[in-house]
């Protein structure tokens, strides 16, 4: 109720014609509630937030800027940057993908077509690593993200584990060069190494902790998913076979060997798969001992090792 009342307040004078007829001598407050009544006309979640992201990319300003002059003119320059913008989000692209570029964990990172856009509900495996391995953040740990995309969650663990050292393997060329891309944007270039590869064939064991986020829909249900996924996230982030979980069945025969003694791993699940999951990895002498729910109350993550003992719910 609060946004769509905020939405009718600064669109109460703004001109709500098509994108390209975007006005330059409106001002920020009247485009942001112009673009975001398009927004919300053409069902777009978060429409509000939408058009301030575009407008502060167009315009090269922040939106401490915008508060702090919400009645400057928007300018020619800026509309002739911001119209195209605005047309690609109402043809249903995240803003994330016109942007080309993502915050996780707090981590600015870029975003290509070769990989998949990291979703806030990935930050709960990161959660689900400091939660068990908390007192072990100033040791020197090895961590291996198995399908790294676009780094996301090897920044954010090395970010909180300043002494470890991590490898990714993606395999995707251009995903693995856009990981390195990440990771040395992040000040992490001189911990980390990515290289090309499935899974986790020819690597050597002793990691710490292993994560993943493979891919996990189920081939069928590709075409029902939300435009802003299926026509935008890559196929191979997103196909985990007939039934969702191949990736999960080339990755657990690598596990035991890739542990170290007491490693753990962070396996990334979708809706109702965390039991299959579970099985899979037993079947290779694991243990899946714990699973984390992410903020809208789904089991998110599998985690386990070579230990044993009853799943903890978390």
């Amino acid at each position: 109720m609060r946004v769509r009342q905020e939405i009718q307040t600064l669109s109460r004078h703004a001109d709500l014609s098509p994108p390209a007829g975007l006005r330059p001598d409106a001002t920020c407050a009247a485009t942001i509630g112009a673009i975001a009544g398009l927004f919300a006309r053409a069902g777009v979640d978060d429409c509000l937030v939408d058009a301030r992201l575009l407008l502060c990319a167009a315009a090269g300003v922040t939106r401490a800027d915008l508060i702090r002059a919400p009645d400057a003119a928007v300018g020619a320059a800026t509309i002739e940057r911001l119209a195209p913008m605005v047309a690609r989000r109402l043809g249903g692209e995240p803003v994330s993908r016109i942007l080309a570029r993502r915050e996780f964990w707090g981590l600015p990172l870029a975003l290509s077509p070769d990989v998949l856009d990291p979703r806030p509900d990935t930050e709960t495996l990161v959660e689900a690593v400091l939660t068990e391995l908390r007192q072990r953040r100033r040791s020197p740990l090895r961590v291996l993200d198995l399908g790294v995309g676009s780094g996301a969650i090897l920044c954010a663990v090395l970010t909180e584990f300043p002494l470890a050292t991590g490898i990714g393997v993606d395999v995707s060329a251009p995903a693995a060069r856009l990981a390195r891309a990440n990771l040395a944007m992040c000040g992490l270039a001189g911990r980390s190494r990515v290289v090309v590869g499935s899974w986790g064939a020819a690597l050597c064991g002793g990691f710490d902790i292993i994560v993943s986020n493979p891919p996990y829909i189920a081939r069928a249900a590709i075409r029902g998913l939300a435009r802003e996924v299926r026509d935008h996230d890559p196929a191979l982030s997103l196909d985990g076979g007939t039934d969702g979980l191949d990736a999960y069945r080339a990755i657990a025969p690598t596990l035991a060997a890739l542990l170290a003694v007491g490693g753990r791993f962070y396996l990334e699940v979708g809706a109702g798969q965390a039991a299959a999951v579970g099985a899979i990895v037993a079947a290779q002498g694991l243990t899946a001992a714990a699973t984390y729910r992410d903020l809208a109350g789904l089991t998110r993550i599998v985690a386990g090792g070579p230990d044993s003992g009853a799943t903890r719910v978390i």
